[in-house]
């Protein structure tokens, strides 16, 4: 029988642990199973049937294991398959929309920057988003090929990272843009790096907070008392396409605590 309330988190690989991240400091005791589709990483230079036929696997694995909800901790994926997948399929899911709104409200300059993969700003949803929220601020969109695979490899700090940070957002500042937004889970894991990069007069927004309070709002019980550094969910099952002995190591580093990933297959 499904344990109740067990919801099952993926993204293309392991910054979708950004998310969950938010999700467990709300549900300390919450029972979780989390995918890093690391063997297909990065989403966002696939095309939309390739990223839809990856959920669409991931989807039947985690219903397979008992999920009830599924969080699609990805922005690329939410956008190429989150429609499909709510089409074909009973259970709950939650993906994850660009903080366009909150940039919207935040900003003084009248101008935002959105930082985003590739196959995320390719498509329509995103823009759609973007034309629904904007109003007269200048919305400028920066597609940033390379991060996605930094933070895989658990580079967040280094000369490189450093380097297309700087190439991506600095033109953004100097445009004007006083917020940026952060429009990939990966890229929460870069905060402090990109914060020192564009100065404190920029504000830099996600959206897994969000995504932890309409998940929050899903499950059938009151929210456990968050505690302060608690990251480890009661029962935590991990999962990876690639090499689990890579994710395990580098997504304990994201995780702040020891994580154990198995072999997905596939």
């Amino acid at each position: 029988m499904a344990e109740p309330g067990l919801i099952g988190v993926f993204d293309s690989g392991l910054g979708g642990l950004s998310v969950l991240r938010e999700i467990v400091a709300r549900r300390p005791a919450l029972s979780t199973l989390y995918v890093a589709d690391s063997g297909h990483c990065p989403y966002g230079n696939k095309p939309a049937d390739q990223i839809i036929a990856r959920a669409d696997a991931i989807t039947e694995f985690l219903l397979g294991q008992g999920a009830q909800l599924i969080v699609v901790a990805c922005n690329t994926a939410t956008i190429a398959a989150v429609e499909y997948l709510r089409a074909n399929y009973s259970v709950p899911f939650v993906g994850m929309e660009p903080a366009v709104k909150p940039a919207v409200a935040a900003t003084r300059s009248g101008v935002i920057g959105v930082l985003a993969t590739g196959a995320a700003l390719a498509g329509d949803k995103l823009h759609r988003l973007i034309d629904r929220h904007r109003g007269t601020v200048r919305v400028i969109t920066q597609p940033c090929p390379g991060l996605v695979e930094q933070v895989e490899r658990g580079d967040l700090d280094g000369p490189q990272t450093r380097a297309q940070l700087a190439r991506y957002a600095q033109p953004l500042v100097a445009a004007g843009a006083d917020v940026l937004v952060l429009g990939c889970t990966h890229y929460p894991f870069l905060r402090a790096t990109l914060a020192d990069i564009v100065g404190p007069g920029v504000n830099l927004l996600d959206t897994g907070e969000a995504v932890a309070r309409r998940v929050d709002s899903l499950l059938p019980t009151a929210p456990a008392p968050a505690s302060a550094g608690v990251l480890q969910p009661a029962a935590s099952r991990w999962y990876t396409s690639g090499d689990p002995g890579q994710i395990s190591a580098v997504g304990s580093r994201l995780w702040g605590a020891p994580l154990a990933a198995q072999p997905l297959g596939g």
